[in-house]
């Protein structure tokens, strides 16, 4: 089921979850060359949400500010390489949401655990604002912000569901956004936890 969310937003709904076990295994091998950590932000506050990347780029930060790395900080090798499930899943989405050709070089893999949120903020590290953001929800339910194009602008609560994919481009693609604090559930397959992982095009 496709629902607008604005002229460049849609949320499809259950779009990810005939291959979530495919995806999963994919994000297991990413995870067993680089777990999941917490970042600090450039305030020096510990990021509720641990995160990950695969991809030729992965999203970082720190004291000295929000950027895209070829590197992973910890480890100083490569991210891992994009599994061909979670590209082939990007692809797709985009497509459907009228995006073709969309070929994400960066995946941000985020794990919210009970009370972590994502505070309202644009996605705008990346060079290139004419590619979509594609945003796949794994795991226990969550409330996605999805605001305007200015961070007074009052947010949409929006339920996310395992499996839910929202794609937001073109004169949505600078719309702030954000996740409600999680709050404590149970998924089948990946316990109390939410996975989200956020594809761009970032280089």
């Amino acid at each position: 089921m496709k629902q607008a969310l604005g002229p460049g937003a849609l949320l499809l709904r259950g779009f990810a979850a005939a291959a979530d076990a495919q995806v999963l295994a994919g994000l297991q091998e990413v995870l067993e060359q680089a777990p999941f950590r917490h970042m600090i932000t450039p305030g020096g506050y510990r990021m509720s949400v641990a995160l990950t990347n695969c991809g030729s780029l992965g999203w970082v930060t720190d004291r000295t500010g929000y950027r895209y790395d070829a590197a992973d900080p910890e480890t100083g090798k490569h991210w891992p390489a994009m599994p061909a499930a979670f590209l082939r899943l990007a692809r797709d989405a985009a497509a459907h949401a009228g995006f073709d050709a969309f070929v994400p070089d960066a995946c941000l893999v985020n794990q919210y655990l009970p009370g972590a949120r994502l505070t309202l903020h644009q996605d705008k590290n990346e060079r290139d604002f004419s590619a979509p953001i594609v945003s796949v929800s794994l795991g226990v339910p969550a409330v996605f912000l999805f605001g305007g194009l200015k961070r007074s602008d009052r947010p949409s609560r929006v339920p996310l569901e395992h499996g839910d994919v929202v794609v937001w481009g073109g004169p949505d693609r600078l719309r702030y956004h954000g996740v409600q604090p999680l709050k404590a559930a149970h998924h089948y397959l990946l316990g109390e936890q939410r996975i989200n992982l956020t594809f761009r095009k970032a280089g």
